[in-house]
């Protein structure tokens, strides 16, 4: 079982069975709130996570992960969830403060 921890939403846990699927799909697919302005294609960084722990557990960075971290609009513990495919065990990722939502709790 692959699991998806967001530590600043309560430590709100999500589990699921399919592997290489992209992070943000499995989040919204719970009935969680996460940005992206964009529609998911990788043209903004509206949807990036902050990596505490199993980076590891990521596919490789895509095309559009290299451009932004180029420019310094993602660092090396950030990655665009809707890029990111979720290929193993335990991620654990909190919501940058620039991408919360006005109208969700958000906790330490």
């Amino acid at each position: 079982m692959l699991k998806i921890i967001i530590e600043n939403l309560h430590h709100k846990e999500i589990n699921t069975l399919e592997s290489k699927r992209k992070v943000i799909e499995i989040i919204h697919e719970n009935y969680i709130d996460w940005m992206h302005a964009c529609g998911k294609k990788g043209r903004c960084t509206s949807c990036k996570m902050i990596i505490t722990e199993g980076a590891e557990n990521l596919s490789p960075l895509t095309e559009r992960e290299e451009f932004f971290r180029e420019k310094d609009r993602l660092k090396l513990n950030e990655r665009l969830s809707c890029q990111a495919e979720l290929k193993s065990g335990t991620l654990k990722i909190r919501v940058a403060d620039i991408n919360k939502f006005p109208h969700v709790k958000y906790s330490d």
